[in-house]
């Protein structure tokens, strides 16, 4: 199986277009058409993590965070990402991140956090806004339907938890092909009137070129008469952090207990107890301080995330408890979302979760 194959699955789940405009997701070392022996899941592909890869016999690593992360001028090995990238090239090793993209998206990072949890009835927190399109097209009326079809089957027509969405209204579409033109219906040089229905749906803006290519396969129309929309609307379906609900509220003190356990943190920086029972949750892997204003707007009572500055606790505002349980902890079970993505799709490829920790810091 070739790496380009691997990482396709891996975008067709967390596209590119969804990273952060600061990041640098996606093949990062080595050739999309090296065939992969076996992949070795890690969340930092650090030097370690390469020998690793090497003595386990695995020509792939696949990651969360990139190691390339700003520009390479020189690949000299005085740092220590030249040093991890030289030794992957020297072993002929890909590097495949998977990072904000993965995190932007409704079952990655944070599902994973949420899962740990155990909360329900789970939703994004800070949905994206500009990535759906609306699709409207004319079709003949004995067509229609086979056009629909396919557009669902690549894709289209998902709003939340329903899919093949669309509305259509019945017309007339009139026209005249030219010399050149090889007619479905109507005659040369003459204007032809046909009953047609006006098809509209909405798609993520990811899979733009799939629906296309079935609109184009599909429709009977030497020339598809179609319009592309880009709307405002929010996309549940991606963006950042995630809310959810506990089975039963808990004290303050249970839930930072078993948050510290269901999430194996060293240690856990917090605010201020407030002597509120903690019911919804909201949740960011890594660094979240940033999505504190949404969590305390969703109207939950904890908020668990990573990264904290000393002032940014002083935002909470005795509004809701912040519990910071460490960038790593917060992110080292990527590891095992992407294992069991892998392992559904391609059941009988080699997937190996790394052994080596790569959390640099340590706790007394």
């Amino acid at each position: 199986m070739k790496v380009k194959e691997i990482s396709a699955y891996i975008e067709s789940i967390a596209p590119l277009s969804l990273q952060e405009s600061y990041d640098n997701a996606g093949l990062l070392v080595g050739s999309p058409e090296l065939e992969a022996s076996a992949a070795l899941i890690c969340l930092d592909s650090t030097e370690e993590v390469i020998d690793e890869a090497v003595k386990r016999g695995c020509n792939l690593v696949i990651a969360h965070h990139p190691i390339i992360f700003s520009g390479l001028k020189k690949i000299n090995g005085k740092n220590y990402v030249e040093r991890a990238v030289i030794k992957a090239i020297q072993n002929n090793v890909a590097i495949y991140a998977a990072h904000t993209n993965l995190d932007n998206v409704r079952q990655g990072v944070n599902a994973r956090i949420a899962q740990r949890l155990g909360l329900r009835n789970c939703r994004i927190l800070s949905p994206r806004i500009g990535l759906l399109r609306k699709l409207v097209t004319f079709c003949p009326v004995e067509k229609a339907d086979t056009v629909r079809q396919a557009l669902f089957a690549a894709g289209a027509g998902h709003i939340g938890n329903y899919d093949q969405c669309r509305f259509n209204t019945e017309g007339f579409g009139t026209f005249r092909g030219g010399e050149e033109t090889n007619t479905y219906v109507g005659k040369k040089g003459k204007q032809h009137r046909e009953k047609e229905q006006r098809i509209e749906t909405i798609y993520p803006v990811s899979i733009e070129h799939q629906v296309l290519k079935a609109l184009f396969a599909s429709h009977p129309y030497e020339e598809v008469a179609y319009d592309i929309y880009p709307l405002a609307n929010t996309f549940p379906l991606a963006g950042s952090g995630m809310t959810g609900e506990l089975e039963k509220e808990l004290t303050e003190g249970t839930f930072l207990k078993r948050l510290k356990t269901a999430m194996k943190a060293g240690g856990i920086r917090h605010t201020a107890l407030l002597g509120k029972k903690i019911r919804k949750v909201a949740v960011c892997g890594g660094a979240g301080s940033f999505l504190l204003k949404d969590a305390i707007a969703s109207g939950a009572d904890a908020y668990v995330s990573a990264d904290f500055k000393y002032h940014e606790f002083f935002d909470a505002d005795k509004r809701i408890l912040v519990a910071d349980i460490g960038h790593y902890e917060s992110e080292q079970f990527t590891g095992a979302l992407f294992y069991d993505l892998l392992k559904e799709k391609f059941p009988t490829f080699a997937v190996h979760l790394s052994k080596t920790n790569t959390n640099p810091i340590n706790y007394l």
